[in-house]
């Protein structure tokens, strides 16, 4: 790959107006990609975008949970840059969601599987087109509760569905030259937290998430980095 054509790259991030997603799209424009910042918040994807530059970052407003507006996000990102090279489909949420005792959390148990399953789902097949063109690369958010039972049940059994997902989008890739990578991180010091109380462990910082997202990109294409399970040191489970 020439300077040229690295120049042109173009990695897509949903969920990037803060954490994980915020802390890659730095990392990324600091790799030389263009970056396209795909989220709900407005306000902050606007303020990451001026940050990172216009002529290197598009901020594109985007609820995942919703087909239309990922189609939009796509749509956008080709006319600006007329490409996508690499997909992180790291949107996702969780509230609380035991399943026996506390409040009923209807509404909110339907948005947290649409996003974390449903949104990665429709980030991945209108994207995998692109990304077949460019033998790009798709990277998924799980979560070390998408390996163990967690007592937020509900969201654990929503990143065990995305494990799944990655697993079943790298044999369906296999002879495309597309990579597939999840990304299974520990506590992380992030707003994921906000309303929820944090276990009394270590934290990783979203930066440390970020610099695993690049190193997979960043491999030679024979070598697909198939999942990175990363907590941080002292965390039991």
């Amino acid at each position: 790959m020439t300077e040229n054509d690295i120049e042109k790259r173009v990695f897509l991030i949903t969920g990037a107006s803060t954490g994980i997603g915020e802390a890659t799209a730095r990392r990324a424009v600091e790799a030389g990609f263009h970056v396209v910042l795909a989220a709900r918040s407005t306000e902050k994807l606007e303020r990451l975008r001026d940050e990172l530059g216009h002529d290197r970052a598009l901020a594109i407003t985007c609820d995942v949970a919703s087909w239309e507006s990922q189609e939009s996000m796509v749509q956008q990102t080709i006319q600006q840059f007329g490409r996508i090279d690499v997909v992180f489909a790291n949107a996702g949420f969780s509230k609380g969601s035991m399943f026996f005792g506390g409040e009923d959390k209807a509404d909110e148990w339907k948005e947290m599987v649409l996003v974390n399953v449903y949104g990665a789902a429709a980030t991945a097949r209108l994207t995998l087109p692109e990304l077949v063109k460019n033998k790009g690369h798709l990277l998924l958010t799980g979560s070390v509760v998408g390996r163990i039972t967690s007592i937020r049940n509900l969201y654990s059994a929503t990143k065990w569905a995305v494990t799944g997902m990655a697993q079943a989008i790298r044999n369906e890739m296999a002879g495309t030259g597309v990579r597939v990578t999840l990304v299974e991180p520990g506590v992380v010091d992030s707003p994921f937290w906000e309303h929820l109380q944090k276990p009394e462990t270590p934290e990783l910082q979203p930066d440390d998430i970020a610099r695993a997202v690049i190193y997979a990109v960043s491999q030679p294409p024979h070598v697909d980095v198939n999942e990175i399970l990363i907590r941080p040191t002292g965390q039991p489970h």
